[in-house]
Order: structure tokens, then C-alpha cells, then sequence
């Protein structure tokens, strides 16, 4: 089973005490000047010398992290619709599980709005509706389904299929005639059932175990009784045929449990889905394979009033059942049209507030529980076509990934990685989007033991009434271990410029005169912010083949060198060979 990383180091509390926590903190002293981000001077103001030119000066705590993460800190979800619209018989396809694999280790979440919906049927193949389509290929698509199925069975191991072209061609046009089934249920919020067979739990297991994720369940907390309580029967089913695999996972129950009297028209209260979640971990016990299973929950929705209500009233009553506790976050909805929107300060800083909101809840009756971020998009009901499917949502990504992993927030999974919507990070051709490329560099750069940054600039005199807020926000950890290219000690910085204007950034403090590998990711093509294409250090980048990912080439910055951020702009910077303390170990 999978542990999380516990936190360390009593100094960290000396640190946060001294430190803004939000985006860029600011440390007083005779050499470095007091503010948050860097702001033109007032009219008429002189640029003194050496600050004049250097717009930031930046330094990390080296001695002690402030946070120590899981070390599946950047994860994923899959949302059901797969089963639905016909993707989850891809999944083995060997690109994919590839694409999947570049981000391991990590959890894979199944679940989302359907996940309320699933019922389980014990049978290996069960006659299902597959969705409307074109009658001519109908039968043979669902021919060769079987046949790739035959196929996949004869394999030992992980089972990985390179499905023909034509066979990706009909499956995509049939998933595009299902996302219209989808959209209208979204719309409506009228779900349908989905049932789940052993044979799609079994390829749903097998791309997780072949990718190296650890696979989350979610079950249907939907599933009543005459006297609301929930009906454990298809569970129990799932749960002894998954033993017999013996498949190792995780298990979540429901999804935003707060949403649940718009959707079926029948609440679900806090005290009733803490009765729930201890039937559930009972009947884990129950089961020899999995009787110290991990639970997750309740994964309630946006922390608002009502969340906060339930999330409040289960961790009073089943707070010690839960290995973490869940939530969702998501940004915008689908009235957003511009690319900028994705840039704004002020709906970056949303994340923060609620945050704290969970957090609060949670160290109220369980100090210490881990938190999680349960469900994590850049948009609402599956996302916006052409905006946060671009580069332009990457900003809103990778600021998510550093406010969570300076506050705390022990796991992101983030949604989708595949097929539902237009959130996902890879495509229905099973080409990498923007999304994907940034968390497959975090992933190899950055590590999970959390520095505290220090910063100095300058900044005008802000108006009475006016929050200045940061448009370039940097973050630190120590480089992860599993990058062979580094030694342990090394220190990687991420940088975001909201600007759009070039700023400079001089190292300083233990950081001074220390090599420094570049990877700075830029839109490609003419697009710019809406490009679905990324390139690194001014190369593009792009799979070599469905198993061969592109070399992350860095750029070497000489010792002593300023860090010159383009506008709009994210890059990871690696300061090699520093020996850090806090990284050492």
C-alpha cells in the first residue's frame, strides 16, 4: 500500500512564522528591500544602480524544508465516462500507457461525476450499449474489440496492444457522437447508470499497473436503500472479485456528496455519509485482501457553505476513518472566452482562500490528517475548448501545483489525464497537450521536500484600498531523487511570469555563483497563448515514437548569470551542485 510522507523538522515552524506563504515572501534585511513582488517605480523615481537592473533578488532556505509531500504529490484522475463513450477498451494501447508511465509514480483517481452511477456486474462480457454510430461499422468495431480483447489475453504481464488506424478513426468518431449523449446528461444533470464489468475492471487495473500508478476506486454512494442508508451490495461483489485478482488499490466513496439533492433529488447528510464511509472501511476489514486497504473521502466539492457544512459534520463523526481527506477545486466555467482570463492574479488567489477554508475544518477534529486535492481542473463541466486545453491553462496548472505544495496540501490529482472534456492532458489522437509536457518536467525536476523562497525587489508605493498582487511567483524544492542527472542537494526553482514583460532575476545568498540548468517552457507555433504545443529551451517537443519520450534537454547558465524570464513564460531552473542540507538527506 502506498504511505505518505510524514512532515519534518521543527525549524519549519520558524520559518513560516517569518515567512509571507503566498507565492513570493518576503525576508527584511540591511542588503534586500521589503516587499512582495516588483512593481514600477513612481513617477520620477531613479533606479539605484546595481536593484535598478536587477529586478528580484532570490534566495532559498537551504538548512530545513517547510513542507515534506507524498511522493505522489502530482497525480491523476480518469474520469468513467470512459467505460461510456468506449475509451476504456484504448486504454492498453502502448503510447498511452507510455504517456501514463512518464508521470509515475503517482495515484490514479477513478472517478468524477459518474462515479455515483457505476454498478458492478461480475461478467467478463456483458452485452452494454456502446452509444449511437454509424450502423455500417457498428459490428465489425465490436468484432474488433473482441478480437484485440483475445489478443490482450494471451499476453503475460502487462498487456499493451498497438490498435490499427482505422480501428482509433472509428472509436474517435464514436466517442465524438457519445460526447453529445454526455453533454446533455452534464446539462441536465441527469445521469444515467454505467455498469462496470470484471472485464473493464480488469483493463482498467491493468493500465494503471503497467503505468506504475496506484489505482484509487471510487464507489457509488448513491446506491440507497428505502431508508436512504447505502446499499453495500454491488461493493461487496467488486470487493471480493478484485481480492480474488488480487489487485492492490485504494478506495474512495462517492463524489461531492453536497451536489447530491441537485443530481437524484435525495441529500445525503454529513452524519449519514459518516455512517457510510465506517460501513465501507468495515467491510475492507471484512475482506482478508484489503483489511488495511487505504480510504479516501468525502471529496466534497468546492469548500462554499454547504461543503464546508458536510466536510465539517463528517470529520466530527468519521474523521479517524479516512486516511486523507478530499476536496475539488476548479477554477472557471464556461463563460471564460479569453485566453488572459487564465492569467489572472485574483482568480489564482482563489485557491489559497480555500485552502485554508479545508484546512481549518480539518485540523479542527483531526490535526495533522493529510490533506488532499481530490479533483483539480483548470475549468468546470470537462473545460473550454481552445483555452484550457492550451498553453494559456498552464499558468493556472503549475501556480495550482506550487500554492498546494507550500500549504500543505499533501496530493493534487489532477483532472483528466484522458479522453472527457477538454481538461485532460493528452488528446483522443494520444498526443501530449500543454498540461502534460509541464507536469511531465515537474515530475523529473521537482522533488517533494518544500524550501521556504526569500525575495527582495522593488515595488511603488501601493494606493490606499489596492491589493498589489504577484505576477511572478516563484517556488522551491529540493530536486527530485529520481533524477539520476543530479546529484542530491540540488535545489529546483520554478518561476511563472504573469508579465508581459522580460524580468530579471539575480541569485543570491547560498544560491550565488552556482551553475544553473535551465528548462524554459514556451508556447510553439503562432498561436501563442492558445498553442497546443510546447517547446523547451526553444525546441519543440514531441513524442519520437508511441515508447520514446524527447530528450529534456537543459540550457547551462553560467555561475554568477541572471535569470532573464520572458514574458508570459514558465521555467524550472536546477542550481546544480549546492550541497543543500535540507536536500542531502
Amino acid at each position: 500500500m502506498p504511505k505518505s510522507s510524514q512532515c519534518v523538522s521543527p525549524r519549519s515552524s520558524q520559518w513560516m512564522a517569518s515567512l509571507t506563504i503566498l507565492l513570493l515572501q518576503i525576508v527584511p534585511s540591511s542588503s534586500y528591500s521589503s516587499s512582495s513582488a516588483y512593481q514600477r517605480p513612481a513617477a520620477g523615481g531613479k533606479r539605484p544602480g546595481f536593484l535598478g537592473r536587477t529586478l528580484i533578488l532570490l534566495d532559498v532556505n537551504t538548512r530545513s524544508p517547510i513542507r515534506v509531500l507524498n511522493d505522489n504529490f502530482l497525480s491523476l484522475q480518469l474520469d468513467p465516462s470512459v467505460i461510456k463513450d468506449g475509451w476504456l477498451d484504448f486504454l492498453s494501447s502502448k503510447r498511452l500507457v507510455t504517456l501514463a508511465r512518464g508521470l509515475s509514480p503517482a495515484f490514479l483517481r477513478f472517478g468524477g461525476k459518474r462515479t455515483d452511477f457505476l454498478q458492478f456486474n461480475n461478467q467478463k462480457n456483458l452485452a452494454k450499449f456502446r452509444g449511437p454510430g454509424p450502423d455500417y461499422y457498428l459490428k465489425n468495431y465490436e468484432d474488433d474489440i473482441v478480437r484485440s480483447d483475445i489478443a490482450l489475453d494471451k499476453q503475460k504481464g502487462c498487456k499493451v496492444a498497438n490498435h490499427p488506424d482505422i480501428m482509433l478513426e472509428l472509436q474517435r468518431e464514436k466517442a465524438a457522437s457519445m460526447q453529445l449523449v454526455l453533454l446533455k446528461e452534464q446539462l441536465s444533470n441527469i445521469y444515467s447508470n454505467i455498469t462496470i464489468t470484471a472485464r473493464s475492471l480488469d483493463k482498467l487495473y491493468n493500465f494503471a499497473d503497467c503505468a506504475g500508478l496506484h489505482l484509487i476506486l471510487g464507489l457509488n454512494a448513491l446506491h440507497r436503500n428505502p431508508d436512504n442508508s447505502w446499499n453495500t451490495t454491488s461493493t461487496l461483489s467488486l470487493l471480493k472479485y478484485s481480492a480474488g485478482k488480487k489487485y492492490n488499490m485504494s478506495w474512495e466513496l462517492g463524489n461531492e456528496p453536497n451536489a447530491y439533492r441537485s443530481m437524484k433529488g435525495r441529500a445525503v447528510n454529513s452524519t449519514q455519509l459518516a455512517q457510510d464511509y465506517t460501513k465501507l472501511r468495515n467491510l475492507l476489514q471484512s475482506v482478508r485482501y484489503y483489511h488495511r486497504a487505504h480510504l479516501f473521502g468525502p471529496n466534497a466539492g468546492r469548500p462554499r457553505k454547504n461543503a464546508i457544512l458536510l466536510l465539517d459534520g463528517f470529520m466530527k463523526n468519521a474523521g479517524s476513518v479516512v486516511d486523507a481527506v478530499t476536496w475539488q477545486h476548479y477554477f472557471v466555467d464556461g463563460r471564460v472566452k479569453k485566453a488572459e482570463d487564465f492569467l489572472k492574479t485574483r482568480l489564482m488567489d482563489t485557491l489559497t482562500v480555500q485552502i485554508n477554508k479545508v484546512t481549518q475544518v480539518v485540523n479542527t477534529h483531526s490535526p495533522g490528517k493529510k490533506v488532499w486535492l481530490g479533483g483539480l481542473g483548470p475549468a468546470w463541466s470537462g473545460g473550454i475548448n481552445n483555452l484550457s486545453n492550451t498553453y494559456a491553462a498552464s499558468f493556472l496548472w503549475m501556480n495550482t501545483l506550487g500554492v498546494a505544495a507550500v500549504q500543505g496540501v499533501d496530493v493534487v490529482l489532477r483532472h483528466s489525464f484522458f479522453d472527457y472534456g477538454y481538461s485532460h492532458l493528452v488528446d483522443q489522437h494520444f498526443n501530449p497537450l500543454p498540461d502534460y509536457w509541464f507536469s511531465l518536467v515537474f515530475k523529473q525536476l521537482v522533488g517533494p521536500k518544500v524550501l521556504a523562497v526569500r525575495v527582495a525587489g522593488l515595488q511603488r508605493k501601493p494606493q490606499p484600498g489596492r491589493v498589489i498582487r504577484d505576477k511572478l511567483r516563484i517556488y522551491a524544492h529540493c530536486t527530485s531523487y529520481h533524477n539520476h542527472n543530479y546529484v542530491r542537494g540540488s535545489i529546483t526553482i520554478y518561476i511563472i511570469n504573469l508579465h508581459r514583460s522580460r524580468k530579471k532575476i539575480k541569485l543570491a545568498g547560498t544560491l550565488r555563483n552556482k551553475t544553473v540548468h535551465q528548462y524554459l517552457l514556451q508556447p510553439y507555433g503562432p498561436d501563442g497563448l492558445r498553442a497546443r504545443h510546447v517547446q523547451l529551451n526553444g525546441v519543440k517537443l514531441h513524442m519520437q515514437d508511441n515508447e520514446t519520450f524527447p530528450e529534456l534537454k537543459p540550457k547551462t547558465l553560467r555561475a554568477g548569470r541572471t535569470i532573464a524570464m520572458p514574458p508570459l513564460t514558465i521555467g524550472f531552473y536546477v542550481i546544480k551542485n549546492i550541497n543543500a542540507y535540507a536536500c542531502r538527506r
